[in-house]
């Protein structure tokens, strides 16, 4: 799509660059006088716009400081004045006015400077008619009854003549520079480069002159495709970005960030509210939608269990009345707004309908640059340059797809065994970005020492980040069912995840965790990480990560037979406290894992559960004030309480037997 110099944009999500509506306060004339004077001394003091729409802001500012001086008299008078109806309604009509040039002038120092560009005939009107609208109130103020210096009375009329003598005018300087930035994306279309001095011209003229301050653009852009609500307008902005982040790259060259750089705010270092997350995943639901039992899943996930073969609700239990999955738009829109707060990216997929399809322009300059930066990864110093690849696969789908469609991933697996920390962080972060795209998956899954490089980053990376980065690379290619029981035969994939549980950080343990979580899906997987000691490790990791921690338990216990429920049996205090402090969804996990275990696990394990103190307390608290799955799973564990002191075990499948753990190979394949 390309971009016009006649483009309308149409509002957006927050405050537009369009002049609002504001309703003046009631106030007494003497606050209202000095409401008056101190706007006017605000707006005075604002410093004009420095690169675009300059002389608008200037002229503007110049006028409200005229207004300002009259105001410094008035003030000196208003306890002696008593105003008429008239001069009333004048002053709550500059006071509006007033408020509206503070807003615009404040939205044009803050927004995109060339999205403000490409926009620049509709602020200009903005601008023209807030001095429209001062000159309609400076016309019927009743300036006689306010007893002015014949000074005062000259600015007042010196303004009136002014504001009715203007006109709405674009700067030929600016419209000059618009011309070139539209020039140079058309081109674009064509498969035309950039020339580089034209390049240089169009940044220092818009007072960018580092690759920081590009940077920043690029933010302020990315802000902007947020708050736009059509496609043709989210499309214009990613234009722009695709010409800045190009032109960032080829005049400033790759950059590393600063030394205390910390990668961006992720899904493992933030605190994300339980209704947010998947149920079944326990990850931020990306595409949440609901089934017929009313409970809320993310699309993959729940596409995957019932194509699995199952037809009841996993939360619940009930059986679903039909396959339909309803699209949760409300509750994605909350997600959207909460990583925008956090800083985290938020991939739209499916069909939830938030992203366009990427225009020409912007995916032209992904090709270049990637072919910038491709070339660039021969060299000796090849750090930033992978620093670039990682930043601009973490970006958008369309980047993603042009990275690795360019040839990237071969050449990034020999940076994953390098001695240098920060560039092997980079490697496996950006194979980790990567492989969020589903056909990237396949790339990685088969590229020669792709999988082997990045478990190996696994179990001996030079940093957590790094061994934790590559834990959510192979967290992100099981989302492949395939590829999961691919990866759950591997040994080392087996051992270093449960060793980063075990060991690391607690963001590196979250890490670990999801991604065993994910693997465990597989029923042929479990008894291998039950082998590997992934129930030390859970439980280990109950205090830091009580609902990560829990949701492992309670896949391996469901999926592994009397093995995993022997393992788990030192869990049972760990559970048991859960379910007196943990948030809902743990609890409700708890007792579920509970109930499993006690169904398979017979009288022993019974009386283990019966032996926490305050058990039965927790049982009916559960009951009486829990979720409808909580309190379900409570009254099972309930009636295995009763029946357990009345010495009937019936109930379970062990019955009578002790938990004995039976020899591997009789329940689970070899471990390859």
């Amino acid at each position: 799509m390309a971009v016009t110099l006649d483009s309308a944009f149409p509002a957006r999500k927050r405050r537009p660059l369009v002049v609002g509506s504001f309703e003046s306060p009631k106030l007494s004339d003497a606050k209202l006088t000095r409401s008056l004077f101190l706007a006017s001394h605000e707006i005075s003091s604002m410093q004009p716009l420095r690169f675009i729409l300059r002389r608008n802001s200037l002229s503007l500012i110049r006028k409200v400081k005229i207004l300002a001086s009259v105001f410094d008299e008035l003030l000196l008078r208003s306890q002696l004045l008593v105003y008429s109806q008239s001069a009333q309604l004048c002053f709550e009509e500059m006071q509006i006015v007033m408020q509206r040039i503070k807003s615009l002038i404040d939205d044009c120092s803050r927004v995109s400077k060339l999205w403000l560009l490409l926009q620049i005939d509709i602020v200009a009107f903005n601008f023209h008619e807030l001095v429209t609208d001062l000159s309609t109130v400076l016309d019927i103020l009743p300036v006689h009854e306010f007893d002015l210096s014949d000074d005062a009375q000259d600015l007042i009329s010196l303004l009136r003549n002014q504001c009715s003598d203007s006109v709405q005018f674009v700067d030929s300087r600016d419209d000059a520079l618009r011309r070139k930035v539209t020039e140079t994306i058309a081109g674009i279309k064509h498969q035309i480069s950039p020339d580089h001095s034209s390049l240089i011209e169009i940044f220092n003229d818009l007072g960018f002159t580092d690759s920081a301050s590009l940077t920043d653009e690029i933010q302020r852009l990315e802000d902007e495709i947020q708050d736009q609500i059509d496609d043709r307008s989210k499309s214009a902005a990613a234009s722009l970005i695709g010409l800045v982040r190009y032109s960032k790259c080829v005049l400033y060259g790759p950059s590393m960030p600063a030394p205390d750089f910390r990668r961006h705010q992720s899904l493992s270092d933030a605190n994300i509210p339980a209704d947010f997350r998947c149920p079944i995943t326990l990850e931020l639901m990306r595409d949440p939608v609901v089934v017929s039992t009313g409970q809320t899943y993310d699309r993959e996930s729940i596409d995957l269990w019932i194509q699995s073969g199952h037809n009841t609700c996993p939360k619940t239990g009930q059986v679903l009345k039909h396959t339909s999955l309803i699209p949760n738009r409300a509750l994605k829109n909350l997600i959207v707004l909460w990583c925008r707060d956090q800083k985290i990216p938020f991939e739209l997929y499916g069909d939830g309908g938030g992203e366009p399809a990427p225009c020409k322009e912007a995916v032209e300059f992904t090709k270049m640059m990637v072919s910038f930066l491709i070339e660039k990864l021969s060299l000796a110093d090849s750090n930033g340059v992978v620093f670039e690849l990682r930043a601009l696969a973490k970006s958008d789908t369309v980047a993603r797809a042009c990275i690795a469609e360019a040839g990237a991933i071969p050449k990034l697996v020999r940076y994953l065994a390098t001695e240098c920390p920060s560039l092997q962080i980079n490697a496996v972060t950006t194979i980790l970005n990567l492989s969020i795209l589903e056909q990237n998956k396949t790339r990685i899954m088969e590229t020669d020492g792709a999988l082997n490089g990045v478990i190996e980053v696994l179990r001996s990376g030079a940093t957590w980040e790094a061994k934790a980065n590559a834990a959510a690379t192979l967290f992100s290619l099981a989302g492949v069912s395939a590829y999961r029981r691919r990866l759950g035969r591997k040994a080392r994939v087996v051992s270093g995840l449960v060793d980063l549980a075990k060991q690391g950080p607690t963001s590196s343990k979250r890490d670990a965790l999801v991604a065993i979580l994910n693997l465990v899906a597989e029923r042929e997987n479990v008894g291998r990480f039950v082998e590997a000691g992934v129930m030390e490790a859970a439980g280990d990791a109950f205090q830091e990560l009580p609902e990560e921690a829990v949701a492992v338990v309670e896949a391996v216990v469901r999926r592994g037979g009397l093995m995993a429920v022997s393992a788990a049996f030192s869990l049972i205090r760990h559970l048991g406290e859960v379910m007196r402090e943990g948030a809902d969804t743990t609890r409700e996990s708890a007792a579920a894992t509970l109930v499993t275990m006690c169904r398979k696990g017979g009288s022993e394990l019974v009386a283990e559960m019966a032996a926490i103190p305050g058990i039965e307390r927790v049982i009916w608290e559960m009951i009486g004030a829990g979720t409808a799955r909580g309190g379900r799973k409570a009254a099972s564990l309930m009636r295995y309480l009763r029946r357990w002191a009345a010495g009937d075990t019936h109930d379970t499948e062990a019955e009578t037997q002790s938990i004995v753990v039976p020899t591997p190979s009789r329940i689970f394949s070899p471990v390859l």
